[in-house]
């Protein structure tokens, strides 16, 4: 390549980098504004979640403690788009809000690493409670078929014949003694089945609480070391003008 060749060529390759650098900067303002509105709809839906609020509630207290775990890619993405390009073509209100910024992700780090053990704790407090609850139904049930079983036990074949009328159904020539066998073998059957789904039931809500427990406090975890990384790397907006 000549000189005047070479001479020719400079100035077409630095006024392309001069367009791309423009392109640039009007791409990095998009994307932090994007980012901006991404960090004021996760504030919008943090305070849907706490109004009303419902404090010593452990059930409002997880729900929320998940929501608020599902929720962390949004804010996490518009920390990152506001960020992006560190102090190149900010705007002079900027300044400020990115330290303010960049301090309010070590607090959220550090709220997202104290909910981990209100989150363990209300998740033993939930599984009493959904134990006792339980509890509680299948004795009622079981109590109201020992009262029936009971009930027929004492009964004298005239009675057996009232207890079925008041059933709407009939001896139809069958032996009492027969009937009231049949009935208390039902009545055995419905205890039996009554414990078994208690215990189905408790089983199944304990395994969905822990599966909820584990994915929720280690996302907390891992959202408390990504807002802690975002304050690390953020030192520049925090010493600048």
């Amino acid at each position: 390549m000549t000189k005047s060749s070479s001479d020719k060529f400079i100035p077409g390759l630095v006024q392309e980098l001069q367009e791309f650098a423009f392109s640039q900067t009007g791409s990095t303002k998009i994307l932090r504004m994007l980012g901006y509105g991404l960090l004021l709809l996760a504030i919008f839906d943090v305070v849907e979640m706490f109004v009303p609020p419902n404090f010593m509630n452990p059930a409002w207290e997880f729900q929320t403690f998940g929501s608020l775990v599902e929720r962390v890619p949004v804010p996490l993405i518009g920390l990152a788009l506001v960020f992006y390009g560190e102090l190149h073509s900010r705007s002079k209100w900027e300044f400020l809000s990115l330290k303010l910024i960049s301090w309010l992700t070590l607090l959220l780090a550090v709220v997202f690493l104290l909910m981990i053990p209100l989150g363990v704790g209300n998740t033993v407090r939930l599984s009493k409670q959904s134990s006792a609850q339980i509890s509680n139904v299948s004795k009622q049930q079981l109590t109201q078929a020992q009262q029936v079983e009971q009930r027929l036990n004492q009964a004298t074949p005239e009675q057996i014949g009232n207890i079925l009328r008041e059933q709407g159904r009939a001896l139809d020539g069958k032996n009492p003694q027969e009937v009231k066998t049949q009935i208390l073998s039902e009545v055995s059957k419905v205890k039996s089945q009554i414990k078994a789904q208690a215990q189905a039931t408790e089983s199944s809500q304990r395994l969905t609480l822990i599966k909820n427990s584990v994915k929720w406090n280690l996302g907390a975890l891992v959202s408390a070391t990504l807002f802690f990384s975002f304050w690390k790397a953020t030192q520049w907006a925090r010493i600048s003008r």
